[in-house]
This record gives C-alpha cells, structure tokens and sequence, in this order.
C-alpha cells in the first residue's frame, strides 16, 4: 500500500514536509516525496491521507483485556460515597433485572464513613449473586450467595489482594456466559482501533496461552496481543519453550508477553508496601502495607523467568515494594519492567535506569489517587508517579490505562502525564510533568518518527498532537484526540477507518 500525501508527527526528530509513505509485507519499506505508483497488482492500493498526520500506532502496556471486555455490562458502582449508596445502586439494578446477578466495577471505599460488608448486601434479600469488584481491581465485595458460587470461606468482610486474584477466574461460575467470548474481545479491540491503538500487553488474571490461541482463531485478532502468564501458569508456559517475544499460534502479532508478579497491594486497600505507615485507616499489623510474597520467593519468580527467556512485569506501587523488586531484578539480572511505580525514590529511580528496567505507568491513576494520596502518604506527593525523574535519569517509560481500573483510552493517559490534572486544579506536582512529545513516544512501544524500517502499525490523524504547548488547553484537547483518528492499520492491514 502507497500512504500519499502525508505528514508526519515528529516524535524524535524533525520531520520532512508532506511524503508519501509505502507499506509492504507489513513493514514501512520507503518514505519520501512523490514515490512512484503502478499497477495495483504490483504497487498495491493507494490511499490519499489529504496532508493528514502520520504516527505509529499507539500502545497501552498494561490492560486486562477480560475484565474490560466485561466492563459494559456492568453496574457502575463509581459515583456511590457509602456503603448504603453502593446497596441502593444495586437494589435498583435488580429492580430492572431481578433474575440476573449483579457485577459492580468501581468503589472506592477508602474515604467511606463505614466499610463494606456481607452482610449489607446479604440483607437485599435477593437470591442472585452479587459482585462488586472495587475500582483498582483490589478486593471483591460479594454476598453470601456469591462466595458459596465462587468457593470462597464465609466473612463479612471484602475479598482480597491474592484471594481475589485467584477468584477472579471463577467469575464465569457466577455469570454462566461471561460476555468474554471471541467476539466481545473483538469488539473492545474495534473500539480501541478507534482511538488509534495497534496493540495491547493483556495482563489479565485468568486464562492461559491455550485460551488466546483459540480466542484469536475464533476471530480475537485485529491488534497486536502480548500476552502475560502468572506464577500460577508459569509451567504451561516453560513446558511449551515459549520465550518473550514468540508467537503463540504461528501468527507475529499474538506473542509471547511477560510473567506478571503482583507482589503489592494497592493505596486505596492500604496493602501497597512502603516504607513509612499509612497516616490514617492502616490495615492492622500492617501499617506500612504489605507484600504478597517474601523477598526470597520473588526472586525465585525472576530467576526462573530469567532462566525461561521471559521477561518480568513486578506490579509494586509503593516504594519499599519498588525497592525490593529493582533488588530482585539485580540479583536474577531477570529483563523487564516495575508496573506502576506509584511511589519512589529519586535514588530507585536512577537504579532503575542502571538495571534497564522498564517503568510502565498508568498516569490516568494521578487523577483518581492525587486526593487519597495526600491523605494517607503525607508528605510524599511529590515523589508520586514521577516521570520528569524517570526520563531525565534515563529510564525507559512506557505508558498504559490498568483498564478497567481507568478507561482503555492511551489519549487520557497521555494528556495525564502532560498536565496532571484532570479537573479545573492546578497540576498536581507539575514538576514531575513530561512533555506531549515524550508522552507520546513512551506510548508507541518505542517507534519514533515514522521510518523505513517500522512495523506497518500507523494511526492516521486530522490534526498534529504536538501543537501547541504542553499546558491546560493542549491537554484538554489530547483528552479528545481520539475523536481526530481517521484510521488504523495493523501489520499495513486495516483495523479501523472512520466513516
């Protein structure tokens, strides 16, 4: 395919006027100014882009592709401030649909006046299972009938941390179909086409590379998946010689991804392991948080990985966590990245830019957590979600949504990292803000400037991102820039053309 009469966002480099840009075998093979055209049979089609910007495509690093999949069948549960606003919520779902379960997506407990218990919800007197999963994907607020369908102990309190985890893929139990067939994957992945994303790193809780491998043959297919395994599904994975970067079923766009280690909690849990305590609402015994595995049997994780050819994602958001987990990876010399990277050091910081560990980031977080933070970390705001930090020390950043906990949106995220404020406030530490231009090269999996070279995965926008300057109304219109996608490819393939 021919690309005729395009300009090109420069992301790393000065970009020429208007080019034409050829595609072939599924990589850019020639750039430059009134390239040849022929027979379609042997030039391929021509697409005329009308002066349009050019750019790889985007990335997000970190999805649960399973849980957002199901997001839109969900009750949101965002806007309830108590326990009593969340069981309202859900009487006036069962209301509407009395014979159906309820799945809730989206308390935020952490500044209730009460917590959330079983017996709230046991006391609606329905006999459908209820599930509320809390808007950082932490812990599960179930009823009785809903821990007896998901084998879980009887409490009155919420479902946490590992436990929950491993419920979560027995969520099916309680749904019958799940709403995660083939061609609901396809259809998140047609919307996230949309906005101008060519692939995903899913970090999904459940499933395994037998399930990709079927989902993508049942029609799962049009981005590029990489796909993750936990401790749990570590041996499927060795025992099939699968390595990071291998296809899974033959096809380069399905591959091999990262073994996920979650090995902290969260802030809004207070389980998110750091150095100092917690100021307020400590979990008791463990008023720094707390780690879900001790340092030896992280660092058993990471050497085995290591040894396998796979890299390693190590979820740790608070910075004892991070602390640990940049120690697991010097002494392994295991390759991969810290997940969110919420609280840190300046000196872990420059270790991990020693090390060539990655930072992927959700800067969509510092919206939902910038209020809770100064709350329960006082005093260490401004060492939260530092990415001024991480590029001047030169850290590799690589951004991405944790969807569904913020939305599958890569221009929210972007427009968060560039302004850090999501409201009429002021930025929340602006020090620690990063330009458009850098936003947008840690969010296209490390592709600059479009160049000969590349992989043919290329969004197609009406406007140039990187006008303007990185203030309040260039991140005003970066949050609405998915609505100036005019199309996307995939390996030069179409995955989305605006009508």
């Amino acid at each position: 395919m021919l690309i005729r009469d395009t300009r090109l966002v420069a992301l790393t480099e000065t970009a020429p006027g208007p080019v034409d840009v050829r595609l072939d075998g599924g990589r850019v093979v020639e750039v430059g100014r009134a390239l040849p055209t022929g027979d379609e049979s042997t030039y391929g089609p021509t697409y005329d882009a009308g002066g349009r910007w050019l750019m790889p495509g985007l990335w997000d690093q970190h999805v649960h592709l399973g849980q957002w999949t199901l997001a839109s069948a969900r009750l949101d549960l965002a806007p309830a401030r108590s326990s009593e606003d969340a069981v309202a919520l859900v009487r006036e779902r069962l209301e509407q649909w009395p014979d159906l379960p309820v799945i809730g997506w989206g308390h935020r407990p952490t500044a209730w006046p009460d917590n959330p218990t079983v017996s709230d919800l046991d006391a609606i007197g329905t006999d459908q299972p209820i599930v509320l999963i809390a808007g950082d994907g932490h812990h599960g607020w179930l009823n009785t009938i809903a821990l007896h369908a998901l084998a879980l102990p009887i409490r009155d309190s919420v479902v946490s941390e590992a436990e929950w985890f491993m419920a979560y893929g027995r969520l099916a139990s309680v749904l019958g179909q799940d709403g995660t067939g083939p061609e609901a994957y396809r259809r998140s992945m047609e919307a996230a086409a949309a906005m101008g994303v060519v692939g995903l790193v899913d970090l999904e809780f459940s499933g395994g590379v037998g399930d990709w491998v079927a989902r993508w043959a049942g029609g799962a297919d049009l981005l590029r998946i990489r796909h993750a395994c936990y401790a749990d599904g570590l041996d499927d994975v060795l025992s099939r010689g699968l390595r990071s970067g291998d296809p899974l079923d033959r096809d380069p766009r399905l591959t091999m991804g990262p073994l996920k280690i979650i090995s902290d909690g969260s802030l809004n849990t207070r389980t998110a392991w750091c150095c100092e305590p917690y100021a307020e609402k400590a979990v008791a015994g463990f008023e720094e948080g707390q780690p879900n595995q001790s340092p030896e049997e992280l660092r058993a994780l990471l050497a085995r990985a290591a040894a396998g050819g796979l890299e390693v994602a190590v979820h740790a958001i608070g910075d004892r966590a991070v602390t640990e987990a940049l120690a697991a990876f010097e002494e392994t010399g295991a390759r991969g990245s810290v997940e969110h990277v919420q609280l840190t050091t300046r000196d872990d910081v420059r270790r991990m830019a020693r090390l060539g560990v990655r930072a992927s980031v959700q800067p969509a977080h510092l919206l939902d957590d910038r209020d809770v933070t100064d709350r329960l970390w006082p005093g260490r705001s401004e060492r939260c979600f530092p990415l001024r930090w991480m590029l001047d020390d030169g850290v590799e950043v690589v951004l991405g949504s944790d969807a569904p906990v913020s939305p599958l949106d890569p221009w929210l995220a972007i427009a968060s990292a560039v302004h850090r404020s999501g409201d009429d406030r002021e930025p929340w530490h602006p020090e620690q803000s990063i330009t458009a231009r850098e936003a947008l090269a840690a969010s296209t999996d490390g592709w600059g400037t479009v160049a000969v070279g590349h992989p043919g995965d290329l969004v197609l926008l009406d406007a140039d991102p990187l006008e303007g300057v990185s203030d309040r109304e260039h991140a005003r219109r970066l949050r609405a820039f998915g609505d100036h996608v005019v199309a996307t490819w995939v390996a030069g393939e179409p995955a989305y053309a605006r009508p």
